[in-house]
């Protein structure tokens, strides 16, 4: 999986800092433990400050498994810890797919 973090333009992120995270490929249990600790940084505020709105785009993951949809539960319940939000951006079809069959689609905003 590959994971690119872009700072949105202020307009994008008015009262809050905002960051938005590319992934591509698989997302699955591998692959976790480096969305924590990229999602980590982020909201600790390591280097730029801490963001309170997290954007995961997702409209390149073929492949999301249980435990990547446990990690953005957890990443979307940090975010909002800290008055902030994980919002789900572009999810792939199998991706949507799988969200739906959880039912997620109804816990996370999606763009």
């Amino acid at each position: 999986m590959d994971i690119t973090q872009l700072p949105l333009p202020s307009e994008q992120s008015t009262a809050s800092h905002a960051v938005e995270l590319r992934l591509a490929g698989r997302f699955d249990a591998h692959e976790v433990d480096t969305f924590r600790a990229i999602l980590g940084q982020i909201l600790d505020g390591s280097g730029s400050g801490a963001a309170t709105r997290v954007l995961v785009s997702l409209a390149e993951v073929e492949f999301i498994d249980s435990t990547a949809l446990a990690e953005l539960v957890r990443g979307m319940k940090h975010c909002r810890e800290r008055d902030g939000d994980l919002i789900l951006v572009s999810p792939s079809d199998p991706v949507r797919v799988i969200l739906e069959l959880t039912r997620l689609d109804l816990a996370f905003t999606i763009e």
